[in-house]
């Protein structure tokens, strides 16, 4: 198996489900070990994804906070993989900010990734990617010059134990980044990084 961003062949295994690249510093499930896209929608459909929980909108908010604070409303933007509960473009249309929502599962509209964006959001989404590589081909496409990919996942650091660590507990979560990770992906699809925290990063498309 090589991996799906870098295409490095993987050899060494972090557990018994999980590769380690030595080459992006990914961490990439094995793919025997994928559930069905069945089961995956199913998993999904148990989240409580409510747009009109505190809790929820503020788990969300370094994206929307992040838009409101560097984006004006006329600019147009599209939550990717926006799932059951839309929470981050319901907090920005209250702000009168025009987004759309794309959702393989849930709203699988095409018509909507063939249009160009001033910035896309992405909450708990990438650490889904099956080919992560497309898909980073693809949401570069759809941004113009400038434009912003806002991601939130959860960076893995070397100081946790990966063995009991929640976010590896997930069945769907099989692609999981490092900061290193993130670096590749800057310098390989030419984005400068604004922000990076431990679950919050901003990229914004450079000029080629």
């Amino acid at each position: 198996m090589n991996c799906p961003l870098c295409e490095t062949p993987l050899t060494a295994k972090i557990d018994e489900q999980y590769y380690d690249c030595n080459s992006c510093r990914a961490i990439v499930k094995d793919r025997k070990h994928y559930v069905s896209p069945e089961e995956e929608k199913a998993i999904y459909l148990r989240h409580n994804n409510d747009v009109h929980d505190v809790r929820y909108q503020n788990f969300t908010a370094p994206i929307t906070n992040f838009v409101l604070e560097n984006l004006s409303p006329t600019q147009q933007g599209l939550d990717f993989g926006s799932g059951t509960g839309p929470v981050i473009s319901k907090m920005l249309q209250d702000n009168n900010y025009q987004i759309e929502q794309y959702d393989s599962f849930f709203k699988d509209e095409p018509r909507l990734l063939k249009k160009l964006y001033d910035y896309i959001a992405s909450c708990e989404v990438f650490e889904h990617f099956h080919h992560p590589q497309s898909e980073l081909d693809m949401l570069s496409k759809l941004l113009k010059p400038g434009g912003r990919l806002l991601i939130m996942t959860l960076l893995y650091r070397d100081t946790i134990d990966f063995s009991k660590w929640f976010y590896r507990r997930d069945p769907t979560h099989v692609f999981i980044y490092r900061k290193q990770t993130i670096e590749y992906i800057a310098r390989e699809w030419h984005f400068g990084i604004e922000e990076m925290t431990e679950r919050f990063i901003s990229l914004k498309k450079l000029p080629q």
